[in-house]
């Protein structure tokens, strides 16, 4: 699963999540993509699975991108623990996704597959996404 190599802080405080996405919001590598359409966060394991429900779909023909990667760490306190005594333990890591933001891009791939397949990689994630083409591709 991705996760930063080395990051400067442990811990980060939760921001907020406000606004539109204004990089990373073009299709720039392949001929279709998968964009946010809200807020919100999506974890390593998730990105993954829906990674996995695209390659699938497409039988390793063609070519992904992953537009974002978790950078962010989400920590929690274990079960049945008192209030107090500090902030818990980094858990997992999240990347912090907006309205606008361009998630996997695909190519190489008829405009069918593509869209079933991220259909496919849309049911694994938390929030809700729109299937989108490059300048000049049909959908």
């Amino acid at each position: 699963m991705l996760a930063p190599k080395k990051v400067k802080y442990r811990k980060q405080m939760k921001g907020r999540r406000s606004g539109l996405a204004f990089t990373g919001c073009n299709v720039s590598f392949g001929d279709y993509g998968l964009i946010a359409t809200e807020a919100g966060w999506i974890n390593s394991r998730q990105i993954e699975a829906a990674r996995v429900a695209i390659t699938r779909h497409m039988k390793r023909v063609g070519r992904v991108w992953i537009r974002i990667f978790p950078d962010k760490p989400v920590t929690s306190k274990p079960a049945e623990t008192r209030m107090g005594k500090g902030k818990g333990a980094p858990d997992h890591w999240v990347a912090v996704v907006k309205p606008g933001r361009v998630l996997f891009e695909l190519e190489g791939v008829s405009h069918e597959i593509a869209r079933e397949a991220m259909r496919l990689a849309s049911h694994k994630l938390p929030i809700t996404t729109k299937v989108i083409a490059r300048e000049g591709v049909e959908l």
